[in-house]
Parts: C-alpha cells; structure tokens; sequence
C-alpha cells in the first residue's frame, strides 16, 4: 500500500448528521521507535504491547455544514476543552487530502480515558487512534468506493492505522493487538512506515496474558514533549547506530518470541529501555527523563528477579514511570512484591494493573 491508496476519491453528501464511538487502547513500545522523518515516518522500526485497560473512550457527533474550513469542537470528560484544538486542527490538516469530507461538517469530539488524566501515562497513542478510528466509521458511511468495507477489513484498519500516525506516530500501534510492529523491516512481512501491522509470527505461550503494571512515579507533565524528543535524533552522534540497533533488536525479539525465552526477552526489553533514556541523555540539549525512584524500582527489580528467579522485568517511555512485564503466572507474586517494596516509590502511591489486549473496538 502507498499514501496514494489511502485517498478517498469519491463520496456522497447525503448523509445529514451522525454519530459514531470507539475505544482504543494505549500500547507500550518493546522496540522502541526514537527519531521520525518528515510526515511521521519513522527511523526505526518498533514493536509494542497493546494494552486492554488503559484506553481511551471517543464519540464523534457530526453535522452538514454549508461554509468550507475545519468546524469542531472538544469535550474532555464532559467539558469543553481548547488546550486539545491545535493538535486536532493540525491533525485534520494532516489529514485532509485523504480524508476531504472533513470541511463538509461540523464535529463534536467526546473523549475521556479509563485511566487517570493526571496519571503520567501517554494518552496521544489511544486518543489519536480512537479520533482515526472515528472517523474511519463516517468514511464508511459516506464513500461510494469498495474499499471502506466494515470495520473488520484490512483496508479500513490499515488505513485508520495511517491516519492514528499522522496524529501521533504510535498511536498506529493501537488499532490492533496483541503484538503490532511500525516501520518497515526486513525480518517483518508486509511491514511498512505507513502504519503499524498486527505481528502475524508464531508466539510461545510463555507470552500468552501477558501483565504489565505501570508504576507511576511522577505524574506531572512529561519534562520533553516526543515531538522535541524526536527531534534531538537529528544530528545526533550515535543516531544511525541506534537505528541498526534497532532493526537487529527487532529481528532478534522475533525469534524470542517464537522460542519463549523470557531471559532473551527480558535481556532486549530492558536494553531497548534504557538505550531510549541514553540517548535523550547524549543529546543537545541533554536530558535526564528518570527520577531518583525511577532508578530505585529498578535496582529493586534487579534484586528480586535474582533472588525469587522471576522473570519479572521493566521498560520505560520517554518519563519517569516504570511498566512492569511479567507472565500472567507471576501476577500473584508480583503485586505482593509492588505492594511490600515497590509502593512506596510510586506518586501517591499509585499503580495500575494491565495486561495484553486485541485492540480497539466500536461501542
């Protein structure tokens, strides 16, 4: 599939008003993607985790319009909110020439998550998604081509997929589940830099209901925003080493999932980690996205895998707050050990039970 492919040339005007509503849920990169090109096009390639409890909820009422130019307006929990209209009007303008139906109506965006919104975690991957998804759905309702079949065809998540990306470059990753790699590699049929692409290859059941907890360290604003982030890839000196890096580490967690190695698995996850955080401390301007209590769960982590023989492990985003992984048939012994050692690391205390999902779904 090209960009080209994406644009929807024909479509009625008939329809008058409507609504539509999807839930999407957030992800958590393995692989970790660091550095894009222009247009949301990644330098490397990732892989991630779809999560089933953290998502986000979004209804989409629209209404015809007469004048031309972009009309919508954004609700956040049930309130009126404007700090979420440039990154939406800059979305629709990313958008537009796929999607040119959007200036014949007027939008009403109702969003909320299943998370905490002070809660530190990313919600753009599940946001964006969800508004793609959206509409998506409209598209089906309005185009007069064969493509925008239901919502269970491979065009019309593709193509949510492209459109999530040119929101916010993982939410490409939250259409679908349970393993979605974005960013063309050699190792991965049929992937692309266009949009994510649910990991097809065989998995071990060692990965089977796999948990992640996510202990949140600090919930305050991210310190970098992942557009400046990104950007301090540019002229960076160990860039296109951490590129290659990443293609081998994809191709690597390939077979690793295959064989269900967890200790090769715990070995890449971690690297990939703290190779994210190296690089934002390597960078100019530099910075260091950790927190004190980042760097003491993970001493702590280290500790008791070694002891217990767990095979308990971490990564981390672009922040401070620690994702636990660890097979289902830990769960048990882990959150006793969050709740004896870890808690006390956490903002207020504060944590929240995961595990692997299927993606997003309409409602």
């Amino acid at each position: 599939m090209t960009a080209e492919d994406f644009i929807l040339k024909s479509y009625h005007t008939d329809l008058q008003n409507g609504t539509v509503k999807w839930a999407s849920p957030s992800n958590i990169a393995l692989v970790k993607y660091w550095g894009k090109k222009a247009d949301q096009i990644p330098e490397n390639p990732s892989i991630s985790f779809t999560l089933s409890n953290c998502k986000t909820l979004t209804e989409i009422s629209f209404t015809k319009k007469e004048d031309d130019g972009f009309q919508f307006d954004v609700y956040f929990e049930g309130e009126k909110n404007e700090a979420f209209r440039p990154k939406i009007q800059t979305f629709f303008e990313r958008i537009a020439v796929y999607m040119p139906f959007l200036k014949d109506y007027h939008f009403k965006i109702d969003t909320s998550n299943t998370f905490p919104h002070s809660s530190g975690i990313a919600s753009s991957a599940s946001g964006m998604s969800a508004i793609a998804l959206c509409l998506m759905s409209i598209e089906a309702q309005l185009s007069e081509e064969s493509n925008a079949l239901s919502s269970d065809s491979a065009y019309f998540k593709q193509k949510a997929s492209f459109l999530a990306r040119l929101g916010s470059g993982s939410a490409c990753r939250s259409i679908e589940g349970e393993l979605v790699v974005w960013g063309a590699n050699e190792s991965i049929k049929d992937s692309s830099d266009l949009y994510g692409v649910r990991f097809t290859e065989s998995v071990h059941p060692n990965f089977k209901n796999y948990q992640d907890t996510i202990l949140l360290v600090d919930k305050g604003e991210k310190q970098v925003s992942s557009t400046v982030g990104h950007q301090l890839m540019y002229g960076h000196p160990f860039a296109q080493e951490r590129f290659k890096q990443a293609h081998d580490n994809l191709a690597k967690l390939k077979a690793v999932l295959a064989s269900g190695d967890l200790e090769a698995f715990i070995t890449i996850v971690e690297s990939e980690a703290l190779t994210l955080h190296a690089m934002m401390m390597t960078s100019l301007p530099y910075f260091i996205l950790m927190k004190p209590n980042t760097l003491e769960i993970i001493n702590k982590i280290w500790a008791y895998r070694e002891a217990q023989h767990s095979k308990l492990c971490f990564t981390l985003d672009a922040g401070a707050n620690v994702h636990l992984l660890y097979p289902e048939q830990e769960k048990e012994n882990v959150l006793e050990f969050i709740k004896n050692e870890l808690v006390s690391y956490c903002q207020n205390e504060h944590y929240i039970c995961d595990e692997i999902g299927l993606g997003a779904n309409q409602i």
